[in-house]
């Protein structure tokens, strides 16, 4: 009896062994069991049994005696892996034990090894040429024997044994190259190739995607190892762009989409440290031509991901952030980079068309059928290369125009996203115009030109006219969309065209109330200072008298259309009036337009009280629970 194990289990192998026996005895004709196949582990001999003994005949004139059943081998420690699965789950401590202290463990000996170097150096132990070749050697073994773990099942010590031998191979040829300057640059980096080109068909091979990262890293390393501090443009971006599509390649056909971020991370920074270390106005031209060969690729890459699985809603972490995050840097850090190259006076006018470009560039790809290995766009995807487009356009309006035309702009590219968004009902493009319409408010408000000393015909007022006129068609877009659509996406059309038409009465309150203030302002500079107070009292009646008559027409909109959103604006706004008569008429003017100010909010508010007296609207006669309606039987 084995005394590792409990009583309780060394009885359950016994009796998995004795039923082993007896089938055996029924199959001895087939010649299907041996001893070595008695030797394997419990959890397989179970699994055995079972696959026997449903697929296995009964042999004729042999009694098969009734084997009491066995419960099944629930304990830790006789739970074996699969042949050529990682022994890892997903605890704590198994991810501690297995992949933290794995990682920590191959970086301990990388060092260990950096540092037998150095003192071999140091102590002066053996020659240069044979301490390159204890290291090839080295590394060349622990790769080999990784293959000896694989075959047993421990595969991610495995790749754990490559990884370190690959970096011992690097170290090696490092310095061989460096520190002993035994072989020239382009052989070292040639064998560097090698060792990279060998851990990706290895990975390709065993489709092994943790090997398939730790070639990458190696790759990525050459170029720092061989590095002699010159600017070596076209040798470095050629390799990081080999690199890259091999990668490319790699995520076509495999579903490795972690390796992308690796890829796409390494190549930035290497861009990013060449850029500020040897970038001049006079490799602009190659520069371009690398950094449109990086764009295109990881552009293209979230299109050939093979995710595990093709609905957005259950899509891998890995495979969320290939369709989410890597689009999103790629267009940011692409349009970053190829605005610094046109960032130079004779060329800063292509700049607006650099963004055109990209969107246009989205816009297509959002538009590029699925062929070969390009896969469907996911909406996810789509959505994003939809909005990157929007963006593109809305940065190419402030680079081109400024003042009033960038609010213009920006508030005609709402008005058409929202156009759009009421055609193919998408919710993204209705959000991108608000934002878009959002950005032209609050242009209109700061970055406006002053109104001229002429009322009205100025370029402020026609500048507000187009606002007014874009949030009249918004409104009327949104209306429409509501009459035609479902019930709970009308009920959200409603609403933005309530928000729309709310907008609207507040732009001509302001247009005109500016006007005003400009107007007699204006007058001020051009007079005798003796009459400020004279021109501050006009200025305080026109405001009052502008204030109740537009909301003397809002009112009458109101009923005429029979809308309580509108009426209760108009009431609001004879609310402000009214406020505005008492507390700051009475102070700021003169007996006689303080007699005109409130002789007239007086006949406006009987005129007001005399349309709700009269119940033109029949509001009395409706019952307390049937609220009113519109034209489309929606409340008001």
């Amino acid at each position: 009896m084995n005394p590792d194990l409990p009583d309780s289990l060394q009885e359950q192998v016994d009796e998995l062994r004795s039923r082993v026996r007896r089938l055996e005895e029924a199959l001895s004709h087939q010649g299907v069991l041996s001893q070595e196949f008695l030797d394997q582990p419990p959890a397989k001999l179970q699994n055995a049994i079972q696959t026997v003994e449903m697929v296995a005949p009964p042999a004729q004139g042999v009694a098969q005696p009734e084997a009491p059943p066995v419960p099944p081998l629930n304990a830790p420690y006789l739970s074996y892996p699969a042949h050529g699965e990682d022994e890892t789950d997903d605890s704590l401590e198994s991810r501690i034990g297995s992949q933290w202290f794995n990682r920590v463990g191959i970086l301990a000996v990388l060092i260990g090894m950096a540092w037998f170097l150095k003192m071999a150096i140091d102590n002066h132990w053996i020659g240069p040429l044979g301490r390159v070749l204890i290291g090839l050697i080295a590394g060349g073994g622990l790769i080999a024997w990784s293959e000896r773990f694989r075959s047993r099942g421990y595969a991610a010590f495995s790749y754990s044994l490559k990884a370190v031998g690959s970096g011992i191979l690097y170290l090696s040829l490092w310095a061989a190259f460096s520190l002993f300057h035994l072989v020239p640059s382009g052989a070292a980096f040639a064998a560097m190739i090698a060792v990279t080109a060998f851990n990706g068909l290895m990975a390709w091979m065993q489709d092994a995607e943790l090997l398939a990262l730790y070639a990458i890293v190696g790759g990525l390393s050459t170029p720092l190892l061989l590095s002699t501090g010159e600017n070596h443009e076209v040798a470095l971006f050629s390799y990081l762009l080999l690199l890259d599509i091999a990668v490319l390649v790699l995520v076509a056909l495999r579903p490795w989409s972690r390796l992308l971020f690796a890829a796409f991370t390494g190549t930035v920074l290497f861009v990013t440290g060449w850029w500020f270390a040897f970038y001049s106005d006079a490799q602009s031209m190659r520069t371009a031509f690398f950094l449109t060969c990086f764009f295109l690729i990881f552009a293209f890459a979230p299109r050939l991901v093979q995710a595990k699985s093709s609905d957005d809603t259950h899509l891998s972490g890995w495979d969320s952030l290939a369709l989410v995050l890597l689009p999103i840097a790629n267009a940011a850090l692409g349009f970053i980079a190829f605005y610094g190259l046109l960032d130079r006076p004779e060329i800063d006018w292509a700049q607006p068309w650099l963004a055109v470009a990209f969107a246009a560039f989205y816009l297509l790809l959002l538009r590029l059928p699925a062929q070969g290995r390009l896969q469907e766009s996911p909406e996810l995807l789509s959505g994003l290369h939809l909005a990157a487009a929007v963006v593109f356009l809305t940065i190419a309006i402030p680079l081109k125009a400024h003042g009033r035309w960038l609010t213009i702009g920006w508030l005609v590219e709402g008005a058409a996203l929202l156009w759009v968004a009421s055609r193919v009902r998408s919710l993204l493009l209705r959000v991108l115009s608000v934002l878009c319409l959002a950005l032209g408010l609050v242009a209109l408000i700061t970055v406006n030109p002053e109104a001229s000393t002429t009322p009205i015909l100025n370029a402020r007022f026609a500048t507000y006219c187009v606002a007014i006129a874009v949030f009249v068609f918004a409104a009327w877009i949104s209306r429409k969309a509501d009459t035609e659509g479902d019930t709970e996406k009308s009920l959200r059309w409603s609403a933005f065209a309530a928000v729309a038409a709310l907008t609207v009465n507040a732009l001509v309150l302001l247009a005109v109330s500016l006007e005003i203030h400009s107007y007699w302002w204006s007058l001020r500079w051009h007079s005798d200072q003796t009459l400020y107070s004279n021109f501050r009292m006009y200025a305080q009646f026109s405001y009052s008298a502008w204030f109740m008559l537009f909301g003397a027409i809002l009112l009458a909109a109101g009923v005429v259309r029979r809308s309580a959103f509108v009426r209760w604006q108009a009431l609001l706004l004879l609310a402000v009036s009214i406020g505005k008569v008492f507390l700051v008429d009475i102070s700021e003017l003169s007996q006689g337009f303080r007699i005109v100010s409130f002789l007239g909010l007086g006949a406006l508010l009987l005129g007001v009280s005399y349309v709700y007296q009269r119940d033109w609207l029949n509001l009395r006669g409706r019952e307390d629970h049937e609220p009113a309606v519109n034209h489309n039987g929606r409340p008001l």
